[in-house]
């Protein structure tokens, strides 16, 4: 895992698997939030299964999917539902952490 802070409450990385969770817990992350829509890849662990073992661990886990059509409305408006309901620190995740980036960019303008 490759984690960038973006601020002291939120961070992103890249794919994620159910082996990472315990390490995110142990780093101090307290929600994660999935920003890859399932089945973009074939090697890519189905969100059903990360959402299962996170919340096992007791982290907070929701799916906001940003697919090709870019980072919407909807997206944005689930992400600060998200940051204002979730216990922080969270980590973002998407394939690169680039969308997971890019929706929380655009949070700040609502959340200002």
């Amino acid at each position: 895992m490759d984690i960038r802070q973006i601020t002291d409450e939120y961070s992103v990385t890249g794919q994620i698997s159910e082996d990472d969770l315990q390490t995110i817990k142990d780093l101090g992350f307290r929600s994660i939030v999935c920003h890859r829509p399932d089945h973009e890849s074939p090697d890519q662990p189905e969100f059903a299964a990360i959402a299962t073992r996170a919340r096992a661990l007791g982290l907070e886990i929701t799916h906001i999917p940003v697919g090709p059509m870019g980072v919407t409305a909807d997206a944005v408006r689930e992400m600060v539902d998200a940051l204002d309901s979730f216990e922080r620190p969270m980590l973002g995740y998407c394939r690169s952490g680039a969308r997971s980036t890019a929706v929380y960019q655009q949070t700040q303008h609502l959340r200002g």
